[in-house]
């Protein structure tokens, strides 16, 4: 190759002749793989057990009922409510992909990777505070459909609950296990079946308290490396200034410049359009990373807003997380995860996303496509312990949702299927032993289903895309059920089917028309993945509004609803006069119903809007940009890490109290060991005196 380069790339010496960062060889040994999926696993089944003895036995606490097991008690605080949903909504997905859409579109990648999976968090807040007011005794979100809309209707959206959350864990066992495999060496069938044992053994011995412990752990180390990488990225090895002139020289090169560095020793080059990042960008306004103004990132957003709100709609794992936190923590719980997740895909992407392509590192299209992007910038800036750090955040969104997704199906199929149909009189005992048997099944099952998936050539963005072309038809008839007296049962499974079959037909037909043949690859397009996701959405939508206004129109009676539901043991933790004041629950309906809209228009529409003038960023509003990244990171973590440790002060104090008092063989925890100081000082009052 005769080019000369005036002004090669930052790291062009050191990365020279490659055609990809790993070079097909794992950045880190075998062992480190098994020590993290077997390690981790283990230590937070024995961690997250001995808090939660350590509380039943220290703290006075009663039993683990079948209520409390699948519950918490529904006294569950703001913090580790909002610490909870961050960790349920972090999936595999959040830490990958939204450095790869950083990695293709530039800055709009990270931005509508995180505003576009916020909305909906920040709306099913409101759907928290209405099942507060009108079903505060429910255990699942199916519990409700039958207690307003009958048996019909609670096998469909049934169904739809259990594709959400087979989708979910599909994804997290899909996008783990690939990226076990590329880091480690790690055989992905062998890390299928591994990666669920970390959760199956602590959820089925602890249920949702177990669960919610350790989500709030995963949360911290997720924040951890989060701010180490913005830190590094930002602060330590380079400056905003710094990664804005490297994307601006990123996108100068020209065809013979870029194939001139991704060539040979020979000088044969081995660049090709698309695979490499390298020169102006197609669809960005000026080719510019540096854009708010990208045609394929705005598709990719929306195609992220229409699929998401089904995996939070349709997935019990969010209704259950309601029915646990105490109604006046449920909205303020809901609105705060929301803001502190956003800073996860937003600023990690906004470090390491964009710096891949500031430092064009020789990552190749498949492998950011298999979502190596933050481990090879990871292992740049500073080598096998940057990619074991990412692996140990991975591991830890892998297990904290998937510990949700298994203590949903669970409680689906304890109280949705074997109390409804096959034993109506099941005592607690039963219940607790169908919940547990159901999360080791679930977990072996769906380590073999993630295999089966990968065989057939599905990866993690292609079922990403696709979620909400299968689930997206039961998200309006699900709000509906809950806002809406004159929400029709029939029009709500009518729609539900119909906009699935719609949505197939679409999809199907979309990639017929476009590529001329129906396969995986024409399926998973943008196009085709975002005709079928609005499709879905809006036609059941659609269907189901002239279903219940003009054909089948009802009156329903909210104060009717939890009159339908029971409880299997008469626990009545979280269910007393003082958690179900209808005024304050109306006060907290107005809060997250006006924040929460308020904030989905923010950052969907107003935040955009603004940029647009913008059109390619000037150093000083990237600069701008990059604080605002680097700020909310940091708040977030602060906020997730320091709130639920603040709200717990109490319930902390006693049981290291009374586990001080066991060591030094006295009896009680704080409370009582007070109560009795109390008494003696009033005893001995008189003689003092």
């Amino acid at each position: 190759m005769s080019t000369v380069l005036e002004n090669p790339p930052p790291k062009f010496d050191e990365y020279r002749y490659q055609q990809d960062f790993f070079g097909g060889e794992p950045p880190l040994s075998e062992g480190i793989g098994y020590l993290v999926v077997l390690g981790f696993g283990a230590l937070f089944s024995i961690f997250t057990t001995l808090v939660v003895l350590a509380d039943k036995v220290f703290a006075g606490n009663a039993s683990i009922t079948s209520e409390h097991f699948n519950t918490a008690g529904r006294m569950v605080k703001t913090g580790l409510t909002a610490s909870v949903i961050v960790s349920q909504w972090t999936w595999a997905a959040t830490l990958l992909q939204s450095s790869n859409v950083a990695w293709q579109y530039g800055v709009s990648g990270p931005f509508w990777y995180a505003s576009g999976a916020t909305i909906q968090v920040l709306l099913f807040g409101v759907l928290a505070i209405s099942l507060k007011k009108v079903a505060p005794s429910a255990h699942t979100m199916c519990e409700i459909v039958n207690a307003r809309w009958g048996k019909t209707a609670h096998i469909t959206f049934l169904f739809f609950a259990f594709c959400a959350n087979i989708i979910v864990t599909s994804m997290l066992l899909l996008g783990g296990a690939a990226t076990v495999e590329a880091l480690t060496g790690v055989d992905y069938r062998l890390a299928s079946f591994l990666i669920p044992w970390g959760v199956i053994l602590y959820t089925s011995a602890g249920g949702l308290k177990a669960t919610f412990i350790a989500s709030y752990l995963h949360t911290v180390i997720i924040f951890a490396v989060l701010i180490t990488m913005i830190t590094m990225v930002y602060i330590k090895v380079y400056s905003s200034n710094q990664i804005y002139a490297f994307l601006e020289q990123t996108v100068s090169y020209s065809q013979e410049e870029c194939e001139a560095i991704f060539s040979d020793e020979e000088g044969v080059t081995f660049f090709e359009k698309g695979k490499y990042a390298c020169g102006p960008v197609n669809g960005n306004n000026g080719g510019s990373y540096l854009t708010m103004l990208s045609g394929d990132g705005l598709m990719f957003g929306i195609i992220n807003i229409v699929g998401n709100f089904g995996t939070v709609f349709v997935d019990q794992s969010y209704w259950q997380s309601a029915i646990a936190a105490r109604p006046s923590s449920a909205a303020k719980g809901y609105l705060l995860g929301g803001i502190c997740w956003f800073a996860i895909p937003f600023s990690l992407a906004t470090s390491l996303g964009l710096t891949s392509t500031a430092l064009m590192l020789p990552i190749s299209a498949s492998e950011a496509g298999s979502g190596l992007v933050p481990p090879a910038v990871a292992t740049d800036l500073m080598g096998n312990a940057g990619a074991a750090l990412i692996l140990v955040m991975l591991f830890m969104a892998i297990v904290s949702t998937g510990s949700a997704e298994s203590i949903a199906v669970s409680s689906l199929i304890a109280y949705d299927v074997y109390r409804q149909y096959f034993n109506p009189d099941a005592t607690g005992k039963q219940i607790l032993l169908v919940s547990r048997v159901v999360i080791v099944g679930f977990g072996l099952f769906m380590g073999c289903f993630a295999i089966v998936l990968n065989e057939i050539g599905l990866n993690l963005g292609w079922v990403y895309l696709f979620m909400g072309v299968v689930i997206g038809s039961a998200v309006i008839p699900l709000w509906n059920m809950m806002t809406w007296s004159k929400a029709s049962g029939k029009g709500a499974v009518i729609a539900a089917w119909s906009g699935l079959v719609l949505a197939v037909i679409g999809w199907l037909s979309g990639a017929q028309a476009q590529s001329g043949k129906i396969s995986v690859a024409t399926l998973g397009t943008n196009e085709v993945m975002l005709s079928g996701n609005l499709i879905a959405i809006l036609s059941s939508g659609l269907i189901h509004y002239v279903y219940s206004k003009f054909i089948d129109p009802q009156d329903f009676d909210f104060a009717e609803l939890d009159k339908n539901i029971t409880l299997v043991e008469h626990d009545m933790s979280g269910l007393g006069a003082e958690q179900q004041d209808p005024v304050e629950l109306r006060r907290a309906e107005r809060w997250i119903t006006r924040r929460g809209y308020i904030l989905t228009i923010l950052l969907i529409v107003v935040w955009p809007l603004l940029s647009i003038p913008a059109g390619v960023f000037t150093e000083s509003y990237f600069a701008f940009w990059v604080l605002v990244a680097i700020a909310w990171g940091f708040g977030a973590a602060i906020t997730i890490t320091l709130l639920p440790l603040m709200e717990s002060s109490e319930e902390i104090l006693e049981v290291l109290s009374g586990m001080w008092n066991y060591i030094t063989c006295r009896s009680g925890n704080a409370k009582e060991l007070t109560k009795e100081e109390g008494e003696v000082e009033e005893e001995d009052g008189s003689v003092v005196a």
